[in-house]
C-alpha cells in the first residue's frame, strides 16, 4: 500500500490479538480486528486536540479496525450503520473522534445506511476496501509507454469475470447478487419491474452518496440510500460508484425480506421529485450530476 507520509509512532499503539479476542480475519498483508474504542488505539491526546474532545472521542468505537501484519499498528477504521441525528450527542462524539483520528493520522471509512449492519455486511465492505486498495495500489495510473494499446487500465470495479449464478459479469460489483435476489423476486411475482436502478453523486467537501430502488408495484418502488464518507481516506474505487453498490447491497437485503416485512414504498413520481431535486444542486457535485434521463416523466 502506498505510504501516507505520517508518523504513527507517537500516537497509534498497535493491536495485539488477546484470548477471546482474535481477529476476524487476515487479508492482503492486513490483521483485521471487530469492535475496537478509540482509547485502544491511539496512546495520549494529540496537539490541537482540546481535554473536552479527548474525553468525548475516546469513549467512541469503531466495527472494524485494519491494522497492518507486520506491526500491528491501525491503517484504517470502519464504522457502518444509520447515520446519527443531528444535533445529537451521538453527531457530535463522531465529530470529536473524527477530528482525533485525522490529528493522529487514521484513516476513517464511514457507511452511514439505515439497513447495512457491521455484523451482517461489515466484514465483506472491509474484504472489499482491502482489496480495491490493494489493486489500486499495484496498478499504474497511466499505461506504459511500450504497452502495445494506449488505454488505461482497467479499475477494480470494471473486472469481469464469473459470477455466482454462472453469468459473466462485473465480480466486484456489490450489487450483483442484490440484482440476482430481484430477478428471482420478479420470477416469483413480489415485484413488477425486475430491474434495480440507481444514481451516484459526489458533494463537494462532502459524502459520496449512492441511491438504488426497485419497483415493488406499480408506482411505487422500494428505496434504499448510502452516503459514504473518507476522512483521509481513499477506497481504493470511485467512492459515489462504490456508494451505489453499497445501496443495491442494501437493497437485496430488504428484498429478501419481502415475504415477511411489509416495506415502506415511495411513489414513482415522488422518486422522480426526488432525483429532480437532487439534480438542480448539480454545482455542489464533484463532476456535475450525469443521471438527467432519471429526471424524465
Amino acid at each position: 500500500m502506498t505510504s501516507t507520509g505520517r508518523d504513527d509512532g507517537p500516537w497509534l499503539r498497535p493491536i495485539i490479538a488477546e484470548t477471546g479476542r482474535e481477529p476476524d480475519l487476515t487479508r492482503g498483508g492486513h490483521v483485521v480486528h471487530a469492535t475496537r474504542r478509540l482509547s485502544e488505539l491511539v496512546h495520549r491526546r494529540p496537539p490541537g486536540i482540546t481535554g473536552n474532545q479527548w474525553s468525548s472521542a475516546i469513549r467512541e468505537g469503531f466495527d472494524h479496525v485494519v491494522c497492518a501484519a507486520g506491526t500491528g499498528l491501525p491503517v484504517f477504521a470502519v464504522k457502518v450503520g444509520p447515520p446519527p441525528v443531528a444535533g445529537s450527542p451521538a453527531q457530535r462524539a463522531e465529530r470529536m473522534k473524527n477530528a482525533v483520528c485525522a490529528a493522529v493520522g487514521l484513516e476513517v471509512l464511514r457507511i452511514e445506511s439505515p439497513t447495512l449492519r457491521p455484523g451482517d455486511h461489515g466484514r465483506r465492505i472491509v474484504e472489499y476496501v482491502i482489496d480495491a486498495r490493494g489493486y489500486a495500489a499495484a496498478t499504474p495510473v497511466e499505461p506504459e509507454p511500450t504497452d502495445p494499446v494506449d488505454a488505461a487500465p482497467v479499475g477494480f470495479r470494471d473486472i469481469i469475470g464469473r459470477l455466482p449464478d454462472g453469468r459473466s459479469g462485473h465480480v466486484n460489483d456489490l450489487g450483483a447478487l442484490a440484482r440476482a435476489v430481484a430477478v428471482e423476486a420478479y420470477v416469483s411475482r413480489q415485484l413488477v419491474d425486475p430491474i434495480v436502478r440507481g444514481l451516484h453523486v459526489r458533494w463537494k467537501n462532502g459524502p459520496a452518496e449512492g441511491w438504488s430502488w426497485v419497483e415493488v408495484s406499480p408506482g411505487r418502488c422500494l428505496v434504499e440510500r448510502v452516503r459514504l464518507w473518507e476522512h483521509h481516506f481513499a477506497c481504493g474505487v470511485d467512492p459515489a460508484r462504490l456508494a451505489e453498490d453499497l445501496a443495491a447491497l442494501a437493497l437485496g437485503e430488504r428484498l429478501r425480506r419481502l415475504d415477511g416485512d411489509q416495506p415502506v414504498l415511495v411513489a414513482r413520481e415522488q422518486l422522480r421529485r426526488d432525483i429532480v431535486e437532487l439534480a438542480s444542486r448539480r454545482d455542489e457535485f464533484e463532476g456535475g450530476f450525469a443521471f438527467d434521463h432519471l429526471c424524465a416523466d
